[in-house]
């Protein structure tokens, strides 16, 4: 604890939902200052307000957290704004820092970044081997551009910035809107909703057949300062729980979890996305020691409580 004690941390993202739980790793660890950006306040996109976000808290850290993010549908939708929003508050942040001379930033990245056939489970060493899967591609590339930049800038001006890899993230106070929420959140929605409403099916895209990888927001948010304050190196680092698990079964559990005693009607019209998904992080736990701890159905239970909760009548 003593590490943070005297730093002052802003958290770019810090009112979003790995943002919050990072936020409270930070308060836990007694950091000196906590700095939460908010976009009315600080519009990233422009660095006229970087300029003067830096000129008001004279961070020594600066954890990266926010970007425009969604699901399939979301991507597919804002392909030219995915791209534009994240690359841009991710470039300009840096450069801004740098001239700054703040001490460290650390950058969130995104699973999206690797190609779309990559060997499971995901080496930080496959992540130039293609071209990340299509309908998250725009996204993707912008997050990996700012390891790009990075590496960059540590050879040239010797910058302090490190690049990390989570994988999807669950847990209570993700995003449940059904127009960019992620996987997990949609799939709880969707049966709860079913079971309030007495609907007989839900409707879940795809065949089922693609794998994906989950990390409990509050391990992620150990992860990412744990890495803040230990990772040092230009390398990237993946940031996940080490399994996977195939939407089909995914799906099985989430129905049992909520109690939806309903039909799975599976649109095959509609994309599956990456094959498969699953990371190796022994890096993480070489570098920092992390390891998640959260049990999957634990996480799943907490996620569905707490959604019944913020959403009842």
């Amino acid at each position: 604890m003593s590490f943070w004690r005297d730093k002052k941390v802003v958290v770019t993202g810090g009112a979003g939902f790995l943002g919050r739980a990072v936020v409270r790793e930070l308060k836990g660890k007694k950091c000196g200052s906590v700095f939460v950006v908010r976009r009315k306040d600080f519009d990233l996109r422009n660095e006229s307000a970087i300029k003067r976000l830096l000129k008001k808290t004279k961070p020594d850290i600066i954890i990266h957290l926010a970007a425009v993010v969604g699901g399939i549908g979301a991507n597919r939708a804002n392909p030219g704004r995915f791209f534009y929003d994240n690359l841009t508050m991710g470039v300009q942040l840096m450069e801004q820092a740098r001239l700054a001379k703040v001490k460290k930033v650390v950058l969130a990245g995104t699973i999206c970044a690797y190609p779309k056939f990559t060997k499971v489970p995901f080496k930080e060493a496959d992540l130039w081997n293609g071209y990340p899967e299509e309908t998250n591609a725009p996204y993707g590339l912008a997050k990996k551009m700012l390891l790009v930049q990075s590496q960059a800038y540590r050879q040239q001006y010797g910058f302090n910035s490190i690049f990390f890899l989570p994988v999807n993230l669950y847990g209570p106070g993700d995003n449940f809107s059904p127009d960019s929420s992620h996987v997990i959140p949609a799939l709880i929605k969707k049966c709860v909703d079913a079971i309030r409403q007495n609907k007989k099916s839900i409707t879940v895209w795809g065949t089922g057949k693609a794998t994906r990888e989950f990390l409990y927001v509050d391990d992620a948010a150990r992860a990412v300062v744990l890495a803040a304050q230990k990772y040092n190196k230009s390398e990237p680092m993946n940031i996940g729980a080490g399994f996977e698990i195939s939407i089909k079964d995914l799906v099985s559990l989430i129905v049992t979890l909520t109690g939806f005693k309903g039909k799975v009607v599976w649109d095959r019209s509609q994309p599956d996305g990456q094959p498969r998904r699953c990371l190796d992080v022994s890096r993480a736990r070489k570098e920092i020691g992390f390891k998640a701890t959260t049990d999957f159905k634990t996480g799943l239970r907490k996620t569905i409580d707490w959604y019944k909760r913020e959403t009842r009548a």
